[in-house]
């Protein structure tokens, strides 16, 4: 079992030590299923990438935006979004801490 707001605290004050403002840390991984907590200090990028077959972001703390050219969304604590099957990029609003639930084939 696994304590995610113990996890995410860990990663933001991980993520403020940190000169790119972000750390992360692979949590689950049973493939094809691969859960990671990601924290991001307020206005850290993640720049564009590739969605994965199937995903999903959860945020745990903060604010965070995912850019995307099927439109932009700000998402708050508590939301979970079905990542597009498109590129995308997130941006901490706030400092913020996400938990990415993927599934590769």
């Amino acid at each position: 079992m696994y304590d995610l707001n113990a996890i995410a605290e860990e990663h933001l004050v991980n993520a403020h030590a940190d000169e790119h403002g972000r750390s992360a840390n692979l949590i689950l991984r049973d493939p094809p299923l691969r859960q990671s907590v990601i924290a991001l200090t307020a206005g850290t990028s993640l720049d564009e990438h590739n969605t994965p077959p199937a995903a999903s972001l959860q945020v745990l703390r903060g604010v965070v935006k995912v850019t995307a050219q099927s439109g932009d969304v700000e998402l708050t604590m508590g939301a979970l979004y079905l990542l597009p099957p498109e590129r995308h990029g997130v941006t901490a609003v706030t400092d913020a801490a996400v938990l990415l639930t993927a599934v590769n084939d």
